[in-house]
């Protein structure tokens, strides 16, 4: 089954961004691709955190244009599309969660994900605090994608929540009678620091000790803010190889997801099984 990571450089412009989401969807579905997933912030990167707050649309509310976009693209596109993130309204005031909504072929909704762990980061140059602005989510996620008479379970998660490998045990291992994931999804905002550093190091990690394939949408580029993303947008193998790569700006990383391959590296090292904790 083929895979597309669409890589965005977002800005303040809502319409905008969401007509270069679609763009980049159409041309991966032209591709091929029957999985397609956005970056973190597609629909927005704002010139202050708190501009997420003007555009918080109410969850599955008909009249949303952002989670509109996406559904209707889906439905239109024949998709599995894992729709980045969006803000959506939360109970705290002054507060959003950040969202990550997938919608199957016929465009409806298959599952909702907030991201659950907030970044932080101060190096005294630079700083940066969600908590400022978002609500934290509490539930690790997973759905199943029908593609080609093949059950395909995905995990979600979005950008900081790689760090915590404990989050991708227990989207594979809550329920110990149904079978680990298949597939990580990795929707991210990186900064540029901290991508170089660590994220093709933590995405390569997830891959191999969860003997699963991972699909990371990234920002990646210099945006009207003055922030720098790292990019480098993935599709990464069950044995940690990387299948795609974009560095920088807009466009596709594009992969075949091999399910022998993934079947044959839980067989000839069964490292999955032989969990004691």
């Amino acid at each position: 089954m083929k895979v597309a990571a669409i890589q965005m450089v977002s800005t303040p412009d809502v319409a905008h961004n969401l007509a270069r989401a679609r763009h980049w969807l159409q041309a991966a579905a032209a591709q091929g691709a029957q999985l397609a997933a956005l970056p973190e912030y597609f629909c927005l990167m704002g010139l202050q955190d708190s501009d997420k707050l003007g555009i918080a649309e109410s969850f599955q509310d008909a009249a949303a244009p952002i989670q509109a976009m996406l559904s209707q693209t889906a439905a239109e596109l024949g998709l599995w599309l894992i729709g980045g993130t969006l803000p959506v309204h939360a109970a705290t005031p002054a507060r959003v969660r950040n969202a990550s909504c997938v919608y199957a072929p016929d465009g409806k909704l298959a599952a909702r994900y907030d991201k659950i762990h907030l970044f932080r980061f101060d190096n005294g140059s630079e700083s940066y605090d969600e908590g400022r602005v978002l609500e934290a989510g509490e539930q690790p996620t997973t759905f199943v994608a029908d593609i080609d008479g093949q059950a395909l379970k995905v995990g979600l998660s979005v950008c900081y929540d790689l760090r915590f490998p404990e989050l991708y045990r227990a989207m594979s291992f809550a329920d110990p009678a149904q079978p680990p994931c298949d597939l990580f999804a990795v929707p991210a905002a990186f900064t540029y620091i901290t991508g170089q550093a660590h994220w093709e190091l933590l995405l390569r990690a997830r891959a191999v000790e969860n003997q699963a394939f991972v699909i990371a949408p990234a920002q990646g580029g210099t945006h009207q803010n003055g922030r720098r993303t790292w990019g480098h947008s993935m599709v990464i193998d069950p044995w940690g190889e990387v299948l795609a790569c974009l560095p920088e700006g807009e466009g596709l990383a594009m992969a075949t997801l091999d399910l022998e391959r993934l079947r044959s590296v839980r067989q000839q090292l069964p490292a999955l099984t032989h969990r004691r904790l």
